[in-house]
């Protein structure tokens, strides 16, 4: 059986999380403290980057949440979560790397103010301004369909929807996105979704720790 080793507040993890399920797989979940804290020895045999999410089958350990997605598409690919077309296969690519490489470190930004650090006034803006730019592009690529690649989800919907999901609490509005919203609302529906969607009282449990993560980021 898969063994599956995550944080329910992690969205590197959530995503993995939610492709497990999307797939139907059976996997064993074992709960991990931020950055492999509280499994001392044990964990860093099995991820020496001291990182979630990993997953182990049958002995081999991956990590990395991009690597564990391409895995599970390929060891376990029905159902599909990556389509075939090379039209498609490049605009998920495309949206799966923006979401990782743009949009991802401009919300680590934002978060710093909501943890109780300060932030400075151009790097929040520019942050913002990364996102609205993401979320611009995003948005015309939704014209086509009910999800990024067509009338399914893929794993460019669940990289990019476990990030966009958290940006109203920074103050993000999608009154202007009529596509990212229906798109949200449709995700917000999936029993994948609700199943992972992170309780509040464990997202206010875990700031002191997400606090701590930040400013060892920003020094």
């Amino acid at each position: 059986m898969l063994t599956f080793y995550y944080n329910p507040i992690s969205t590197n993890a959530r995503r993995v999380w939610v492709a497990l399920l999307e797939k139907k797989l059976q996997f064993q979940p074992i709960l991990v403290n931020f950055e492999g804290d509280g499994l001392g020895d044990e964990f860093l045999e099995i991820n020496p980057f001291k990182r979630i999410p990993v997953l182990v089958d049958n002995g081999l350990r991956v990590f990395e949440s991009l690597a564990i997605l391409d895995y599970l598409e390929a060891k376990y690919p029905t159902p599909a979560l990556m389509p075939i077309a090379p039209e498609e296969v490049a605009i998920s690519r495309m949206v799966q790397m923006i979401a990782v490489n743009e949009l991802q470190p401009a919300t680590l930004i934002l978060m710093q103010p909501l943890v109780g650090l300060e932030i400075d006034s151009q790097k929040e803006k520019a942050a913002r301004e990364r996102i609205d730019l993401t979320l611009q592009f995003y948005e015309s690529l939704l014209d086509r369909g009910s999800y990024f690649t067509g009338s399914e989800i893929s794993l460019a919907d669940i990289v990019a929807g476990t990030l966009v999901g958290s940006l109203s609490f920074m103050g993000f509005s999608f009154d202007a996105y009529p596509n990212l919203m229906a798109w949200t609302e449709r995700l917000a529906a999936r029993e994948s979704w609700q199943q992972t969607t992170p309780d509040p009282g464990m997202v206010e449990a875990a700031l002191p720790t997400i606090k701590k993560i930040l400013e060892r980021r920003a020094r």
